[in-house]
């Protein structure tokens, strides 16, 4: 019959469902065996063999496969110290266990253990403990390793009773004994650790103990000069600022330390937990990241070189896999999205045509990107919001946003500045001294020489050394590239990649990943022409299609537009194929927006509307006036029309001559308002009161005259002219 057990197994004898001891087998032969029980102070006894087996496959015992109580130590973590008693130990029962199995016969045992005790000078109480010792731990000489490891109860809370723990006070007779820190001290120690240390203020330890102690170690106030002061315990009383260290320590949060002290930028940056790799499961070209950085140094504008513009920014797209750098923009959008936009659609055109556009000379193997990736990693910030929707829906592009503080997540393009300032700084002039200046330094802005297209010049340059020769020492290349043998410089694992791994890179023109880079929007159809903003475009399609007429009768509809926030001259009206798109150009109405960007325009139209919430109570206000103005003249009209009829007539007479009403008033107006040059009225202004009366009666009697004229050319014409 095969055993189940060897010599060393652990058996776990069970009372139903819970263990009632644990044995170790020292010895086994054909019937019988020798166990010694872990959990009790035995020696070892008889098995039968029987009884075991049937124990097992009745389930009244089963083999444990863990052996806690086995003493597995290397032997260069075994204090010197440790050593010396083992091997004293050792040296005592050597002899003795090799004696099986006559050794756990007890009458033999005994003359061994009185031998040994005789001649080593130990008791034979000892001598035996060391044996069962020995027996217990798996029969090893480690087994008679001192326990104290096991001292002191590390790991586990002291329960704070009438005795006060640790070591006693220097000057316990001056201060006092102290007092155990209870689960109430416990609690207002953590009170004032938020309140005084995990703060903005950077409060020290000591200060924090202070603090506390003002505030929860105190026996009222008293009162001096008006001012309450705490009357603060005594140090008998009160836990030492020890005890309180010490619990600090053992409950220190170093993450909200740093945190709440600082910032959790800080935290995340300088001592947040380092793991993981930085492929971590890329395994081919086509996981682009990207990130913008300022640069460094200063420069002058390339139309009037005294002109000192300001820094640079510089947007860099690299492959995780090979960290090859796939597109650059230098330029002066700093953090915008539309400086990632031009960065991407230079991943995605020929480079060997951007080199030439700043006189430099390349081959298409030099620098062969021009591919849209399948995933691009990016911060939250400029690929963030509607904007990248387009890239995301219309080419199936990927976009994933790390989190806020974690810079390590696009650890390749982080890594290429780093690269780029050590590889330039040193030579360009108007670089900026990070230290900052000191009283009496020249003002490193003054030195700025470089314009934006040399700048673009040596940067291209840094990318053709670090695509092509640079190495990445600490690239960890996996299996297949170390059996290939490819070398750690990113054009050859990009080539590699794409020759054995296939990548997902995909092409696509340049005028559809530039639609589809570009901000959109929706735009109304009206009968002016196509409405964004205030601005209204057209095209001669557009116009020949007849839609604005359709506008006029059916009514405005929306349309999806793209446009380029630089410049809103012009945009683009597209349907569901991108590459089917129409350019639409400003109206002549709409003139006042060209060649202005996006801001420029957003700006005018909220100062106007600006403008016109702030004149609405003055608008209201004087067309307020101008109907109390009206009013009061139709009121002295008809005040006059009252005082000067004096007779009644009825409607049919007064509306019976309107014609000759209104030649004769006609005669009168224009020998009022006939030109007499070199004249004027001043001799009426100046002429007497009497005077002014007999010139207007006399205007009046003329009046008259001509009416009766004109009735009786007319007759009595009643017609209304």
């Amino acid at each position: 019959m095969m055993l189940r057990y060897t010599v060393n197994s652990l058996l776990e004898w069970k009372d139903g469902t819970e263990s009632t001891s644990i044995e170790r087998l020292l010895w086994i032969d054909d019937e019988i065996a020798y166990v010694i029980d872990l959990n009790k102070n035995k020696v070892p006894y008889i098995r039968r063999q029987k009884d075991m087996e049937d124990a097992l496959a009745g389930g009244k015992a089963e083999i444990k496969d863990d052996d806690e109580f086995i003493v597995v130590l290397k032997e260069e973590d075994i204090p010197v110290k440790h050593k010396e008693i083992r091997d004293r130990a050792w040296e005592v029962i050597k002899d003795m266990v090799d004696k099986e199995p006559d050794i756990f016969q007890s009458t033999f045992r005994g003359k061994l253990i009185k031998r040994a005790s005789e001649t080593c000078g130990l008791s034979e109480s000892w001598i035996l403990e060391y044996l069962k010792r020995y027996w217990k731990r798996g029969k090893t000489c480690n087994a008679l390793l001192p326990d104290y490891r096991n001292c002191g109860a590390k790991g586990k809370e002291r329960k704070a009773g009438n005795v006060k723990r640790g070591r006693p006070r220097t000057n316990q007779s001056i201060i006092g004994e102290g007092v155990n820190v209870t689960e109430d001290i416990k609690r207002i120690f953590r009170i004032a650790v938020n309140k005084y240390y995990y703060t903005t203020a950077k409060n020290s330890l000591t200060l924090t103990y202070e603090l506390m102690r003002k505030e929860y170690f105190s026996d009222g106030f008293k009162e001096e000069n008006g001012v309450k002061i705490p009357v603060l315990k005594s140090q008998s009383e009160i836990p030492s600022f020890g005890q309180f260290r010490y619990w600090f320590e053992k409950e220190r949060n170093v993450k909200k330390e740093i945190s709440s002290r600082y910032s959790n930028k800080k935290y995340q940056k300088q001592y947040r937990p380092i793991v993981g790799s930085a492929l971590n499961g890329v395994l081919q070209p086509g996981q682009f990241e990207i990130d913008c950085q300022v640069g460094d140094v200063y420069l002058v504008s390339r139309y009037n070189r005294n002109w000192v513009i300001g820094r640079p920014a510089i947007y860099a797209v690299i492959d995780k896999f090979s960290r090859l750098i796939c597109g650059l923009y230098i330029g002066l959008e700093t953090g915008s999205y539309v400086g990632a936009m031009m960065a991407l659609v230079n991943a995605t055109t020929s480079k060997v045509e951007f080199c030439k556009q700043f006189g430099i000379e390349i081959e298409e193997k030099d620098w062969p990107v021009h591919h849209l990736p399948e995933t691009i990693i990016a911060d939250r910030g400029e690929l963030e919001g509607d904007s990248i929707d387009n890239l995301i829906n219309t080419l199936n592009v990927k976009v994933q946003n790390t989190s806020p503080y974690r810079a390590d997540l696009k650890s390749a393009v982080e890594r290429f500045f780093g690269l780029t300032n050590e590889r330039t700084k040193p030579f360009l002039p108007g670089v900026i001294d990070l230290d900052g200046r000191e009283r009496g330094d020249k003002d490193y802005r003054l030195a700025a020489k470089l314009d934006l297209y040399q700048f673009t010049q040596i940067l291209i340059k840094c990318v053709l050394y670090h695509n092509n020769h640079y190495h990445l020492d600490y690239y960890k290349r996996d299996e297949d590239m170390v059996q290939d043998n490819v070398p750690r410089i990113p054009i050859e694992l990009w080539n590699w990649g794409i020759a054995n791994r296939g990548g997902t890179l995909r092409t696509a023109s340049e005028d559809v990943v530039k639609l589809a880079l570009m901000p959109s929007d929706i735009a109304t159809v009206t009968p002016k022409g196509i409405r964004y903003k205030d601005m209204y475009y057209t095209s001669k399609s557009i116009l020949k299609s007849g839609v604005f007429a359709d506008a006029r009768t059916k009514g405005t509809r929306k349309i999806r537009i793209s446009y380029d926030p630089r410049n809103m001259e012009y945009i683009y009206v597209y349907n569901d194929n991108p590459s089917e798109y129409e350019k639409c150009f400003l109206v002549d109405a709409s003139n006042r927006y060209k060649d202005r960007a996006i801001e420029e325009i957003e700006y005018l139209l909220a100062v106007e509307k600006m403008q016109r919430e702030r004149n609405k109570d003055n608008v209201a206000q004087a067309k307020t006036q101008l109907i109390a103005e009206i009013e009061d003249i139709v009121q002295q009209a008809e005040e006059d029309y009252k005082s000067e009829t004096s007779t009644v007539e009825s409607h049919r007479q007064r509306v019976k001559n309107i014609r000759g009403n209104r030649n004769a008033e006609k005669t009168v107006r224009r020998l009022e308002e006939v030109f007499d040059l070199g004249s004027d009225n001043e001799d009426y202004q100046s002429a007497p009161d009497k005077e002014k009366e007999t010139l207007e009666i006399d205007t009046l009697e003329l009046l008259l005259q001509k009416q009766k004229e004109v009735m009786k050319d007319e007759g009595s014409n009643d017609t209304e002219w």
